[in-house]
């Protein structure tokens, strides 16, 4: 598989794991069950799932008055968008 698109296929199975984590948290939080640690939600984001961790967020009003993740996540995967096209751009 070429480079550019092992980053690409790498990039969106993190942002697909990034969106369901929060998706899964949130049923965690309706169901009163053990939660995904905050530590584990901004692991996912930092490598490489801000997008879909963000998308999460957003689509399942999932800690939105959390201001670390409210600030944080879309800051993050601004900063991923903008690597990875760097990096499809140089390679």
């Amino acid at each position: 598989m070429e480079g550019r698109t092992l980053l690409l296929v790498v990039y969106l199975i993190l942002n697909i794991a990034g969106l369901i984590i929060m998706w899964e948290d949130k049923q965690r939080a309706i169901h009163h069950k053990y939660r995904i640690k905050e530590k584990t939600l901004w692991l996912v984001a930092l490598f490489g799932g801000a997008v879909g961790a963000t998308m999460g967020m957003q689509l399942y009003r999932h800690k939105t008055k959390h201001l670390q993740f409210k600030i944080g996540f879309p800051l993050l995967a601004i900063v991923e968008v903008i690597l990875i096209f760097y990096f499809l751009i140089k390679y």
